[in-house]
């Protein structure tokens, strides 16, 4: 597993990271989130052993990050912030000297380089200079290197970083597909790759934890949690269904947006109520261009989280 006990670390006066500790089992996909400036690149960076701690420990698979090293990088494959490598190398070249750092030899190293190229999509560009390469194809460059020695353990610093859409759903497929027998740690500020690709999700604010759950329990956070949204096709129907919907047993109160043409209703405690407004829309036969439930939503509750812990 990995492991961070009590990790603190200080920059002259400002405190970067305020004591945190928590634990990754395998088959897990962690989510680290925090605004800018919350600390979660010098977390990464104390797992990863490339800062050491003020105090505290980091533990990769049983081995300490300070005390055992070469053994705990072994076992670990971390894509920086900014994925940095030798611009005047080629990915031929970058990747055949990380897998000879890491010790990978004849077959075993012809395998691997195949395969991550292959994963990757880097085979039309393994002949160029990487500093000609775009934004894109540096950040696959530096996933590649993370991965050539299939570590069980990953650390990565904002993945997706650079990517069009159609390269963060194929990275974060295949962080799915080796989310199985791997642990796998990721920095982001992006909140859907949260709900794409993390069982488990902690929220890290002014240098503290502030939340430590499932994507799921997040979710239901959120005062959207059931809430419903209905549609309305002309904006002169809001007043009518807005006096209708706040008279319904089971909501609490009702938000209106007349330049979208939407009532949202809110649920008292929780409260299931699609049912009751979806037919009390047929009862007034509301004409609607949407009606759908909230499941609740995730920038809200990373909003509300933060926001807290910033007036403390």
């Amino acid at each position: 597993m990995i492991r961070a006990e009590s990790l603190t670390r200080q920059y002259g006066p400002l405190t970067a990271v305020d004591n945190i500790s928590f634990t990754v089992q395998p088959g897990e996909v962690l989510g680290f989130l925090g605004p800018n400036g919350a600390g979660k690149t010098t977390t990464m960076r104390m797992l990863a052993g490339f800062v050491a701690p003020t105090s505290g420990r980091a533990e990769i698979c049983g081995f300490s990050v300070e005390d055992q090293p070469l053994e705990a990088k072994r076992r670990l494959g971390y894509l920086p912030e900014g994925a940095p490598s030798y611009g005047e190398m080629t990915p031929r070249q970058f990747l055949g000297f990380i897998a000879r750092v890491r010790g990978l030899e004849g077959e075993r190293r012809r395998s691997r380089l195949d395969d991550v190229i292959g994963r990757l999509h880097l085979d039309g560009v393994m002949d160029q200079r990487i500093e000609t390469l775009s934004k894109g194809f540096r950040r696959r460059v530096g996933l590649a290197q993370a991965i050539i020695h299939d570590p069980p353990v990953l650390i990565l610093d904002e993945p997706t970083d650079g990517l069009d859409p159609n390269q963060k759903h194929e990275v974060r497929e295949l962080i799915n597909t080796m989310a199985k027998d791997k642990i796998i740690v990721i920095s982001t500020h992006i909140l859907e790759e949260v709900n794409a690709v993390c069982t488990r999700a902690i929220i890290i604010a002014s240098g503290r934890i502030v939340a430590d759950e499932t994507p799921d329990e997040l979710v239901r956070r959120s005062r959207y949690h059931n809430a419903v949204t209905l549609r309305f096709e002309a904006a002169t129907a809001l007043k009518a269904a807005s006096a209708s919907l706040r008279a319904l047993p089971g909501v609490d109160h009702i938000e209106a947006d007349e330049a979208g043409r939407s009532i949202t209703a809110f649920p008292k405690d929780g409260t299931v109520i699609i049912t009751a407004v979806a037919d009390l829309a047929a009862a007034e036969h509301w004409a609607l261009e949407q009606l759908h439930l909230e499941s609740g939503r995730m920038d809200e509750v990373f909003r509300s989280i933060t926001e807290q812990e910033a007036v403390r």
